[in-house]
């Protein structure tokens, strides 16, 4: 049997047996469906309350594409003259990577204070949690170049730019691809904490931060469950799009991507 195919077949077994053991210890055990519903119960929120889940959904999915796209190509541009200017990276690196200790649920109010609510200070929450990942794995990939190669591209009249752009750039591009990763994974995450504050400009609508603090606060446990495992998809939507990101432009010629290279 094709191994991939053997591979999808175990994945489906092991979600059918939590599922299963999950729908088993509620039924045993008799836990009351306000503190842990059952996946039938669950399933049926997700149907009946469909358009709302779904409208949640592509809010959230929105403001966490934007805000990933916006701190990519800023990380990209910082990253790049990091790695030209030794004496502004030694002086503004660590200030960036201070961006990823920051608490986002301190500051999130300040900027929904500052840029108003809606989508756009969702992104904005987005862009800040998603930025230093990017930086730090792509600077890091773009002066970890071999020193004899950026010699031997000096040895042939290479320009700063040509060093940067044809060598420096695509020796990044692992490490670029591993922010875009860590990045994409939180982005929904830092979404969904910028809706919790202020998600919605209109009442009734919002993403998926909004709905749930909405269903948490009407004890609509199996809808919340519902919002819960659609946060989670959304996720890994964004993270397999960076990953067949990366395969797509590396698979041809790094080895982190070839699928020809025996395990």
């Amino acid at each position: 049997m094709n191994r991939k195919l053997w591979f999808a077949l175990n994945s489906v077994f092991v979600f059918g047996l939590l599922l299963s053991s999950w729908q088993i210890g509620v039924m045993i055990f008799k836990v009351p469906p306000y503190m842990l519903p059952g996946p039938d119960l669950v399933a049926k929120a997700i149907v009946s309350r469909f358009p709302t889940l779904l409208q949640s959904l592509l809010l959230t999915a929105e403001a966490a594409g934007m805000g990933l796209a916006g701190s990519i190509f800023v990380a990209v541009l910082i990253s790049l003259i990091f790695a030209q200017w030794r004496g502004l990276r030694r002086l503004l690196y660590p200030y960036t990577i201070l961006l990823q200790t920051v608490p986002i649920v301190a500051i999130a109010p300040l900027i929904i204070m500052w840029a108003g609510a809606g989508v756009y200070s969702v992104a904005l929450i987005t862009f800040i949690i998603c930025l230093a990942p990017i930086i730090a794995n792509t600077t890091q990939g773009l002066i970890s170049v071999d020193e004899n190669l950026v010699h031997l591209f000096v040895m042939h009249n290479a320009s700063p730019l040509q060093v940067l752009f044809k060598l420096r750039l695509p020796h990044a591009m692992p490490s670029f691809f591993v922010g875009i990763r860590v990045s994409a994974g939180i982005a929904v995450i830092g979404s969904i904490v910028g809706e919790l504050f202020a998600g919605s400009s209109r009442v009734g609508e919002g993403g998926l931060g909004y709905t749930i603090t909405y269903a948490s606060n009407q004890s609509e446990t199996d809808f919340l469950f519902a919002l819960v495992i659609a946060a989670a998809m959304l996720g890994f939507v964004f993270f397999f799009i960076g990953m067949f990101l990366e395969w797509y432009f590396l698979h041809n010629w790094h080895e982190s991507s070839r699928s020809d290279i025996p395990e």
